[in-house]
């Protein structure tokens, strides 16, 4: 393997074991001592830390404990982005910030992904919300993905623009 392409692979796999440790930390930290379905206020009106389970995707979606498919579907798409990001980490330019997306991508998904086949659900405990208002709660695997799409995307979206030229 040469220099570039040992770097690519250790800037992917540093990054995603940061988010994945961090996830699985704050995860353990907050299934240790919230209660299930409880949690506090850290800036009233604003945001709480709560524990929930979530058996969906992103911000509830799916969110059904009365079926099983869920869990295999979710499966099946964690597998499908690990190999999308390696396939993207072999044949990109080489790119740090790319990089460092795909690897908040992959490390955001493989704590959601722990949780899945631990417990059949995501723990989440960030809870934003502004009087009735309230975005789903979610949690650091889910803001690590968040910023990887965003940071990939931008760094996608700008090499194809600077191709078109």
């Amino acid at each position: 393997m040469n220099k570039v392409a040992d770097s690519r692979w250790k800037i992917v796999s540093a990054v995603g074991l940061v988010w994945l440790v961090l996830d699985q930390l704050t995860k353990a930290a907050v299934t240790a001592n919230i209660a299930l379905n409880h949690g506090f206020s850290v800036i009233p009106g604003f945001f709480d830390i709560v524990h929930v389970l979530n058996r969906g995707a992103a911000f509830g979606f799916l969110n059904n404990k009365d079926t099983d498919w869920q869990f295999w579907l979710f499966l099946g798409a964690a597998v499908a982005v690990t190999i999308i990001i390696i396939n993207m980490v072999r044949t990109s330019e080489f790119s740090r910030l790319l990089f460092f997306g795909l690897g908040s991508i992959l490390g955001g998904a493989l704590g959601n992904l722990i949780d899945r086949i631990r417990v059949r659900a995501v723990t989440d405990f960030l809870d934003v919300y502004w009087g009735q208002w309230h975005w789903p709660a979610f949690n650091v695997a889910d803001v690590a993905i968040c910023l990887g799409v965003a940071t990939a995307g931008f760094v996608l979206l700008r090499q194809a623009r600077e191709e078109s030229r």
